[in-house]
């Protein structure tokens, strides 16, 4: 049977040594009261009977917890997260523990919690308190010892009158209005005049010195122009105030914080805002997730951790010495330059420095030598089928492997313009040849009936183009929606009402898609007409497959005028109709009638074009052609890789009361490199 045994207790250590109580206390405690050969026989009695000084007891008669509070506007921060790991690290080591208070940006209740929590503790941590310079200062004195973090505090004046002699307590700030300085003279060498500053809440002193170094800087560029809108501290603050900043016009936007500019990227991502060729985005702090954004997030980073660990310091040696002077301690910054931000676009078109003008080669000139087939075998059977499946239409290919899909677009977010549409859409070998969302332009969905403007709808997504004001983000998008949607063998054919913002209904289309395989054993010529879902003729070194797409547009519920931002006083932007957007390739080329480049593709009248990709290791051939009268190419390859025969490319395209427009593009497409001649016999087949 174990017996525990007692205790040893502080009067035991007395009568061992021959002292009193008090005196083993003053020992214990450290205090030099005690004569040295005094203090040594009260050690070694404490040793000799393995005394230890119970801690509880020792803060109880000292009016100690060994705990300090920290008080924050809000816990979820990062910034404050990173001060109090600083403050929890540093105070750990001199054997305090710390107790957290959040405020939930409430100035109202800042002063009532910090008083509650310094009731419980010893000492207090303020963090970028919210409340006036009166409140705190008169708070200051109340919950001493105190450290103040983010913020000046002012002193009150002593009895006599003289600040100088008043009350004060240590304040440890950062430099946020240089800190603005840096991030708006870096927005202001790549080109921004038209900024905005999407601010924080109005109470922060740090709000405060940030606007206070836009002032500073505004007043070195007298040109520069930036708007400031009401954000606040958080990530759907920045998501709210997507929309003034593209009603703006601003090329460049400033946030309160990191917080504030990811909800901002995940704004413009939804609008198709391209970051930074658009618009560009910075924030405050560089919190860790700011590096890992997409784009890297461009910020003015902030020693967080050290602030903690420092305030700890200053908090220690006031708790240590209530005499001692209070320190004030002020953090330099440092901007970190990402992918966030970039050169303002220059007009309306921006340079394609990378595309080439290839002239085509005279009559009778060769071909460039053509890669190999990317491993694509013959196919083992000709019929092309497309199958209802549990939320699409896929086209199913030799041997059942899918080819191409057709999404409804209902999960395009409203203001992407939903709509029906085609992605993936693969190679025999499997190499997808759309892209659907993609960062640089996130309205952009595979193949499917894209117009920037019918009657003032839009059917592409993202912003307008409006004529002397630019692309401003208008609640204007409207809804295709299918009515009945029919696969049949190799063809699919649907209904596909256009309606407006409203819902009310602007035309109908009728929309035949068909799928074909190309011959790759026979020569170029004799195919089965379109739609019969045969094969058909081929270059014979190239085996591929056709997708054919016909649609009508019906003006049944009053005339149409389309337009394009071309129309609308955008030169060579005159984008909309059925368009094909790309994948992003280690390469990519387009070919026409006029040779190699896009500059001669772009806004030609040729019958055809092919996008020749490397993909790694993979070639691949896209070639376009118009059936029927040709209409101007807008084309794009070197921003990003995508084509349609524009619908309204220098007029409106007018269409009556019960009149009809009809649409076409008729793709082959290959797993290798063809060359001009190539391509346009493939063209010439196809069509």
């Amino acid at each position: 049977m174990n017996i525990r045994r007692p205790a040893v207790t502080i009067g035991d250590v007395a009568a061992a040594a021959g002292v009193s109580r008090a005196t083993v206390s003053r020992v214990m405690n450290g205090r030099s009261t005690v004569a040295p050969d005094i203090a040594e026989r009260v050690r070694a009695a404490a040793e000799s009977l393995s005394y230890r000084p119970s801690t509880a007891a020792r803060n109880l008669a000292l009016g100690r917890t060994r705990t300090v509070a920290l008080v924050m506007p809000d816990v979820g921060n990062p910034v404050f997260q990173q001060i109090l790991h600083g403050v929890m690290a540093a105070a750990g080591q001199d054997g305090y523990r710390v107790l957290v208070a959040d405020t939930a940006e409430d100035e109202s209740q800042e002063a009532a919690i910090a008083l509650e929590a310094r009731l419980r503790c010893d000492a207090l941590v303020l963090v970028s308190p919210r409340m006036s310079d009166d409140d705190l200062a008169r708070l200051v004195p109340d919950v001493e010892p105190v450290v103040v973090l983010n913020r000046q505090v002012p002193r009150l004046p002593a009895q006599g009158g003289d600040p100088a002699l008043g009350t004060a307590a240590p304040s440890l700030v950062v430099d946020y209005e240089d800190a603005a300085t840096q991030v708006i003279e870096h927005l202001v060498g790549l080109g921004h005049q038209r900024l905005a500053y999407l601010a924080g809440p109005r109470a922060s002193a740090s709000d405060a010195q940030r606007r206070a170094g836009i002032l500073r800087a505004r007043e070195h560029h007298p040109g520069l122009d930036v708007q400031e809108i009401p954000a606040g501290p958080d990530i759907a603050a920045g998501h709210a105030a997507t929309g003034a900043v593209l009603a703006g016009r601003a090329t460049a936007a400033v946030a309160f914080n990191d917080l504030v500019a990811f909800g901002l990227l995940a704004g413009l991502n939804e609008a198709g805002v391209a970051v930074p060729a658009d618009v560009s985005v910075a924030g405050f702090d560089d919190i860790d997730l700011a590096r890992y954004a997409t784009p890297a997030l461009t910020t003015v980073a902030v020693p967080q951790s050290e602030l903690g660990r420092h305030a700890w310091k200053e908090l220690a040696a006031v708790m240590d010495d209530d005499a001692q002077p209070a320190r004030s301690a002020r953090f330099t910054t440092h901007l970190e330059v990402r992918a966030s931000t970039g050169p303002a676009p220059v007009g309306p078109e921006r340079v394609h420095a990378t595309d080439r003008a290839v002239p085509a080669p005279g009559e009778g000139s060769p071909d460039a030598a053509a890669a190999a087939p990317g491993g694509a075998p013959p196919p083992a059977e000709s019929s092309l089928t497309w199958e209802d499946e549990q939320d699409a239409v896929v086209l199913h290919g030799p041997a059942g492997t899918p080819l191409a899909r057709r999404e409804t677009g209902e999960r395009i977010p409203p203001v992407h313009a939903p709509r029906p549409y085609l992605h993936p859409v693969h190679t025999l070998g499997g190499t997808p040849l759309t892209d659907s969302g993609p960062v640089d332009h996130r309205h952009h969905y595979g193949v499917g009936m894209a117009v920037a403007d019918v009657n003032g709808t839009s059917h592409w997504g993202g912003r307008t183009f409006i004529e002397h004001v630019g692309p401003t983000l208008l609640q204007n998008h409207g809804r295709q929606v299918a009515r009945d949607v029919r696969p049949d063998g190799a063809t699919l054919t649907e209904t596909v009402a256009w309606l407006d913002e409203h819902g009310g209904q602007q035309l109908v289309e009728d929309r035949r898609v068909t799928a074909r395989l190309l011959d790759a054993g026979g020569p170029a010529s004799g195919g089965t007409p379109a739609g019969g879902g045969d094969a058909v003729s081929g270059s014979p070194a190239h085996p591929g497959w056709v997708l054919d797409w016909r649609s009508v547009l019906h003006a049944t519920d009053g005339p149409l005028e389309i337009r394009s931002p071309a129309t609308n006083g955008r030169p060579g932007a005159g984008y909309g109709g059925l368009f094909w957007r790309l994948p992003i390739a280690d390469e990519t080329r387009v070919l026409s009638v006029g040779g190699e480049g896009e500059t001669l593709a772009h806004g030609s009248s040729s019958p055809w074009l092919a996008f020749v990709q490397r993909h790694g290791d993979r070639p691949t051939t896209l070639v376009l052609a118009q059936p029927g009268p040709v209409r101007p190419w807008f084309v794009r390859s070197a921003e990003y890789p995508g084509a349609c025969p524009a619908l309204a490319w220098d007029a409106p395209l007018l269409v009556p009361d019960g009149g009809s427009v009809q649409v076409g593009l008729v793709a082959a497409l290959f797993d290798s490199e063809l060359g001009p001649t190539e391509a346009a016999a493939v063209a010439e087949e196809i069509a």
